[in-house]
């Protein structure tokens, strides 16, 4: 056996809407890891996320990774962070441990869900809160003993503040302005026909669709490009400003040490910029007096990675829970 094939590596793995993400790297920290993308996105069947569509996926672009890395080199942990992980994710945490360890000899598994290794990507395993914002927001935050969840509900019952939210409010504005109504935008009425055409055309082009989030959320860069000369505008992001930070507030340690409650912002929701952030900021001192805003350290595949590796190496701090982070054999 070489040299190379006596280091071990430990995997991370991403899943979500835009395909699924793997990083094989050293169990040392300092090392690069090797990284590798498969574009289709797992599917989700009746009874939550297939795990055989995972694994058709996981296994050749794992074994490309080691081919290229270490030829015969041992992977000594997993994690795998997936959208959805807490409610679709029976699947997964049935299937995914056995046929881990079976095919690449991985005994140590954790199954976390996305906003997990969204702050694991941000915070490592320190304790504090993680706001992340795409499409959807969800907030999370932990002591080290016990996790606190707030919204990711999804575009019907919440995500409150998250682009979809933030996309369809404008677009709501847009039509009390073609309409004539009182509190319209006709800013964001011309913004809506130049990207959607007609406005009596949108409902037929939206309602049919089953990635409505997404279209929504494609409308809140509009949004934040109006807010400076549009009031309507403006007033939807500091109300977005308002649910983020009220969703940190709900997560944040109740008892957060002497240099207050670190909390990250993650996601691409946060490229809207300061007409986003500068009522964010405000929000949050007022609401989170004890928030401490640090920039996310990394993203939700070099999560996975840290909590693959804390599982090799010195252990997880962060707590396991049974939907949230799943590690089998761990209560």
């Amino acid at each position: 056996m070489t040299a190379a094939a006596r280091v071990e590596f430990v995997l991370g793995v991403d899943s979500g809407g835009s395909g699924l993400r793997v990083a094989l790297g050293p169990v040392d920290a300092g090392t690069p890891a090797r990284t590798a993308v498969c574009a289709e996105p797992v599917r989700t069947v009746s009874d939550g996320i297939d795990a055989g569509h995972l694994l058709e996926q996981l296994l050749p672009a794992v074994r490309r990774l080691l081919e290229q890395t270490a030829p015969g080199a041992a992977v000594a942990a997993a994690a795998v962070g997936a959208a959805g992980m807490a409610t679709l994710g029976e699947q997964l945490r049935a299937r995914l441990p056995g046929a881990l360890a079976d095919t690449l000899g991985v005994r140590r598994v954790a199954l976390a869900a996305d906003a997990v290794t969204a702050y694991a990507g941000a915070l490592g395993q320190r304790p504090g809160a993680v706001v992340a914002g795409g499409t959807g927001m969800i907030a999370l935050g932990t002591d080290l003993t016990t996790w606190r969840r707030a919204d990711g509900w999804g575009h019907l019952l919440g995500d409150s503040g998250g682009g979809a939210w933030i996309g369809r409010a404008g677009l709501e504005a847009a039509m009390r302005a073609h309409d004539g109504r009182r509190g319209g935008s006709p800013l964001l009425l011309a913004r809506l026909e130049a990207a959607f055409g007609p406005a009596t055309a949108l409902p037929g082009l939206l309602y049919p669709r089953t990635d409505r989030p997404a279209l929504l959320a494609s409308f809140a860069p509009e949004v934040a490009a109006c807010a400076a000369d549009d009031e309507i505008a403006a007033a939807i992001l500091r109300e977005a400003a308002a649910h983020i930070a009220g969703a940190a507030a709900a997560v944040c340690p109740r008892s957060p040490g002497p240099d207050g409650c670190e909390v990250a912002l993650t996601g691409g929701l946060f490229r809207l910029g300061e007409p986003l952030l500068g009522p964010l900021r405000g929000e949050l001192a007022r609401q989170v007096p004890q928030a401490r805003v640090v920039p996310a350290e990394a993203d939700p595949l070099h999560g996975a990675l840290e909590i693959a590796r804390a599982l090799a190496g010195p252990g997880l701090r962060l707590p396991p829970h049974p939907s949230l982070l799943f590690v089998p054999g761990v209560t």
